[in-house]
């Protein structure tokens, strides 16, 4: 029998069925209960979003010292149709997402939260994903990246980068070549560089990293959700009138 997951606003639920306050319900149910709700308007640019989306490439943000530029590489991550973050810390460390910045991106993220890089790291290679970083001297480029495979893209802290531990872990490093006297992108401005040449090397492979209709299902539900304040109302009075 399929485990039946808790719905939350801050982690994806993917599961075809979930509880949601007290109720049991599949996604089916969610997206037909939820619905009517909905404009049309609302209801095509749901659908148009969760078509594009992937977890082909993912982001890890670890030790990020200010909470504004996690917040912009949410944006990016989002608006370059990418779905799920990780978000390492300290211990004790505590992320909240600022709108200012965000615009609401975090909203439609998948965001993983941990305080341990090995955990991380080793869960992301059993799902089958390479763990690339990002490093001012590394001799591998973005334009080296085997694109083909899920990727992970770490992100390091604004003063020292990744940690060592990360770097002994990871699959490899890579740079984003510069041309001026700069020697470094904000942290912000390189995540949104490369989730860009992300979304134009995964339009190359087409359908070979696209989600299954059965995702597709699972995120539209879950956005479902989240389109309202409170869903479990409406689902059950929807489910109780039939």
């Amino acid at each position: 029998m399929e485990e039946i997951i808790d719905f939350t606003r801050s982690r994806l639920t993917w599961a075809n069925e979930l509880t949601v306050g007290d109720l049991k319900v599949s996604c089916s149910q969610v997206i037909e209960s939820l619905e009517p709700h909905l404009t049309d308007e609302r209801k095509l640019r749901l659908k148009e979003v969760v078509e594009r989306r992937s977890t082909h490439v993912i982001s890890i943000l670890e030790n990020i010292y200010d909470r504004g530029n996690i917040s912009a590489v949410m944006r990016s991550t989002e608006a370059f149709g990418f779905l799920t973050m990780h978000l390492v810390d300290p211990p004790g460390a505590k992320f909240k997402a600022a709108n200012r910045v965000t615009k609401g991106a975090d909203k439609w993220l998948d965001v993983h939260t941990s305080h341990s890089t090995p955990d991380t790291v080793l869960n992301l290679k059993k799902q089958g994903y390479q763990i690339w970083t990002t490093d001012l001297n590394a001799t591998h480029t973005i334009d080296t990246l085997d694109w083909s495979k899920p990727l992970a893209i770490v992100l390091g802290n604004e003063k020292d980068g990744v940690s060592p531990e990360m770097s002994a872990l990871a699959d490899g490093s890579f740079q984003i070549p510069m041309m001026g006297f700069s020697q470094s992108f904000n942290i912000s401005v390189a995540g949104a560089l490369i989730f860009y040449r992300a979304h134009l090397e995964l339009k190359k492979l087409g359908d070979k990293v696209e989600l299954s209709p059965e995702e597709k299902q699972q995120i539209l539900a879950n956005y479902y959700l989240r389109s309202f304040d409170n869903p479990e109302a409406l689902l059950r009075n929807k489910l109780s009138s039939k």
